[in-house]
């Protein structure tokens, strides 16, 4: 007997009964495991427990301890340095011609130093007239003394003739007028007397003129060697070898930095100046110094410049070598310095009703005011608000309230005081 194949009807039929079966028991399976509490993705075996309906967790926040440290306050400022005190060396006279130069910048002179020299032919050509013409005085005043002498020799004896006369005319033994030639003989020795004093006065008036002009020569020949009026560094040169100099506006020779004292000429904002004193330390880093350098504000300006609101303070720096006037420094300023509870400066916020942060309490936020202090460094003293040793939310508070739930994960102060 020959069987028959299905034909495409029965075919199609079977098909469709066999799926029908399949899906039923599907159905069957997945109420099963509906009802046993089974996981749809892990087999029918395995059992999850039902977690507990208020061990809900909340959002992960860090926090830093309220801890006590050292605030130092800064005031950041820029500047130049200069001479704290500069010394201009020019010529004293004029018309002269550098002959020799003896420093160059950047050497330490000491005072009386001879920095140049300048020529002095001329002038030791007039110092050598100058000695003649003195010799040639103090001889004249020589030989008019010598002719004082003799006029007075003189005038002795014709006083003693008259005298002799007076004696003799009583006795008849000479005349009236002898005598009376003898007293003329008298005045005119006197008269002679007189004139050769004055020439001995004016001989050495004229001996003394010829002094004084000898000291100006001396004093301009001295002014011919250029000296340092004080001690300094030499930072600026502008003599040159066969110059002429003009003393009058020109531009000084060299210019000194007084003792090498080097100021940092630094401005500060308006609404720092009342606490900027003269006294204050300031760590100095001028352009291409690896290691700051120790000041002192020195001066605070009298007055604030009313275009850019900003005062000039003077920092006093060490005597190094290394420092050049007219170059590029940056400065801190310790305004203050306190030893008390601080937090990271991103943990405090700021809000139009006042300073506030985010205390983690257990595992609840509570915002509480505060009251801060000092800020350096990245921190913030916290004067009143928060005790040493409360949790506080370091930072990304903006988005939390009063009330929320954390789950609060501790992190290190120090990572923490930029926001990071």
């Amino acid at each position: 007997m020959t069987v028959k194949p299905p034909s495409l009807r029965g075919r199609v039929l079977l098909a469709l009964t066999m799926t029908a079966v399949v899906v039923g028991l599907a159905g069957y399976a997945f109420r099963d495991r509906i009802a046993t509490g089974l996981s749809l993705a892990e087999p029918a075996q395995a059992e999850v427990a039902t977690p507990a309906p208020n061990a809900v967790k909340g959002i992960t926040i860090s926090v830093v301890p309220a801890a006590r440290r050292e605030v130092v306050e800064s005031l950041p400022v820029t500047g130049t340095l200069v001479a704290r005190e500069e010394i201009m060396v020019g010529p004293q006279i004029d018309g002269y011609q550098i002959t020799e130069i003896l420093v160059e910048e950047g050497d330490r002179v000491e005072k009386g130093q001879v920095m140049a020299r300048l020529s002095r032919d001329m002038l030791e050509t007039l110092l050598a007239q100058n000695t003649a013409n003195s010799a040639k005085a103090q001889a004249a005043i020589a030989q008019q003394k010598a002719q004082l002498q003799q006029m007075l020799a003189q005038l002795t004896e014709a006083e003693a003739a008259v005298e002799r006369a007076r004696t003799l005319i009583k006795t008849g033994a000479t005349s009236q007028e002898v005598l009376d030639q003898r007293e003329r003989a008298v005045k005119v020795s006197t008269a002679q007397v007189t004139a050769a004093q004055e020439m001995v006065t004016a001989a050495e008036a004229e001996a003394a003129q010829i002094k004084a002009t000898r000291d100006e020569i001396e004093v301009r020949l001295a002014r011919t060697e250029i000296k340092a009026p004080l001690a300094g560094i030499v930072w600026a040169r502008s003599a040159r070898i066969g110059a002429i100099v003009l003393s009058a506006n020109a531009e000084p020779l060299f210019r000194i930095v007084k003792d090498g004292a080097i100021d940092l000429d630094a401005e500060v904002p308006e609404s720092a100046l009342p606490r900027v004193t003269p006294g204050l330390g300031v760590a100095v880093t001028p352009a291409g110094f690896d290691v700051p350098l120790h000041g002192t504000v020195r001066l605070v300006g009298a007055k604030v410049d009313a275009r850019t609101r900003l005062a000039r303070v003077a920092v006093a720096l060490p005597d190094d070598t290394r420092l050049r006037p007219g170059a590029y420094a940056r400065g801190l300023i310790e305004i203050a310095r306190h030893d008390g509870v601080a937090l990271p400066q991103s943990a405090v916020q700021f809000a139009p009703e006042g300073v506030f942060v985010l205390v983690v309490e257990g595992d609840l936020v509570r915002q509480r005011a505060v009251k801060i202090g000092l800020k350096g460094n990245g921190f913030v003293e916290v004067l009143e608000g928060v005790s040493e040793g409360e949790s506080v939310v370091a930072r990304a508070g903006g988005f939390l309230r009063d009330g929320d739930r954390v789950t609060p994960t501790p992190l290190v102060a120090d990572s923490a005081k930029d926001g990071v």
